[in-house]
């Protein structure tokens, strides 16, 4: 099979490889939509990955082709999503089934082969059966989704709270790459009102715009002070929570100078460098009694109130559309075009999407 193969930092080529075969409860799935996503760039042209050679990839969907000894046999044919991490099963966080923070886990794309393939063994626990009225590219979009997802849920536990009614609290996104969008999506559709959205590209303010938020509540962070923005929208009160989705010293210094008092900010995107508090930022936490919280991935524990089963239901019931996001779509074989065009930012981007010739 045809494969993207990382044997060391910035030494990623396409090469035929021998086809993967499944051990007990695992199965090889046909991929046929696999994502790019941010944290790829590095792993594969900075840093490199855990283990090499690797196939990166940890955002894909497909179809199961071949099912390992002692394998349940109904999963052949089945289209499905796939969570990426494997948990262990074994340490205190995955005895209480918070999976997302095993202390010893393994990553589809990271830690072993995932999806920059024509075919990827994923273990059976971790394949999520898709309705015939999900797309594959919508499920190659999974697991963005149920990060976003988790991060509102981090943040607001109780959603029918917002669906009550009115809702006059001011929530606030800042940085617009896949999650941040996604995470307005899902903002909008759980019925958050008053919702203000921070990006510094073109491309970024028009899918806000599409997702539903209002002109006048976009703020360009290229042309406007976000803090002196948001000041201004919210009369001077500040914002009640803030998902911090750059990370960066600057905008974690925005997010708990714009908070409210009695605020919250959740911080969401991956850190740049070394993170720094001053002391008015401290101060401020500190006065204000703000609630910092952290998030990381997504719940997956075969569930109805787990975040992958929310994501799927919302896309089942066409409530939510993610496919809007895919800004380039690109063949198996030309995927590095798509690496290149995050890597050296030669054209505005939002999602990119590698297929595998499938029908949408």
């Amino acid at each position: 099979m045809k494969a993207w193969v990382l044997r060391g930092i910035n030494e990623l080529t396409l090469e035929n490889v021998s086809m993967p075969q499944p051990g007990e409860q695992e199965a090889v799935v046909a991929v046929k939509a696999v994502g790019i996503c941010g944290s790829d760039i590095p792993r594969i042209y900075r840093t490199g990955a855990h283990t090499h050679p690797l196939i990166p990839g940890h955002e894909f969907s497909g179809e199961v082709v071949k099912v390992g000894k002692g394998t349940d046999r109904t999963w052949l044919g089945q289209r499905v999503g796939i969570f990426p991490l494997i948990p262990c099963r074994a340490c205190d966080p995955c005895r209480k089934k918070q999976y997302e923070m095993c202390r010893n886990y393994s990553y589809l794309g990271s830690r072993r082969d995932g999806g920059f393939a024509e075919y990827a063994v994923v273990p059976v626990w971790n394949l999520l059966p898709l309705p015939e009225k999900v797309s594959l590219e919508a499920a190659a979009m999974m697991e963005p989704m149920a990060v976003a997802v988790h991060a509102m849920r981090q943040m607001m536990p109780d959603l029918s709270l917002i669906r009550a009614g009115s809702h006059p609290e001011t929530t606030a996104v800042c940085g617009l790459g896949t999650i941040g969008l996604l995470l307005l999506m899902f903002l909008k559709e759980a019925g958050f009102e008053n919702v203000y959205a921070i990006g510094n590209k073109e491309i970024q303010k028009k899918t806000a715009l599409e997702l539903g938020v209002k002109e006048e509540d976009y703020c360009d962070s290229r042309m406007q002070d976000p803090y002196t923005w948001l000041t201004e929208r919210t009369d001077g009160a500040g914002t009640d929570r803030f998902f911090e989705c750059v990370g960066k010293n600057e905008t974690c210094t925005l997010a708990v100078k714009s908070s409210a008092p009695g605020g919250n900010v959740t911080l969401v995107g991956n850190p740049y460098s070394d993170m720094v508090l001053e002391k008015e930022i401290y101060w401020k936490i500190l006065r204000n009694q703000i609630t910092v919280t952290g998030t990381w991935n997504s719940s997956f524990i075969h569930e109805p109130e787990d975040d992958w089963s929310y994501v799927l239901g919302r896309l089942a019931e066409g409530r939510i559309s993610p496919e809007k996001l895919i800004s380039h779509r690109f063949s198996l074989e030309n995927l590095e075009e798509g690496l290149h065009i995050m890597r050296d930012k030669t054209s505005e981007y939002v999602k990119i999407m590698g297929r595998a010739g499938i029908e949408m």
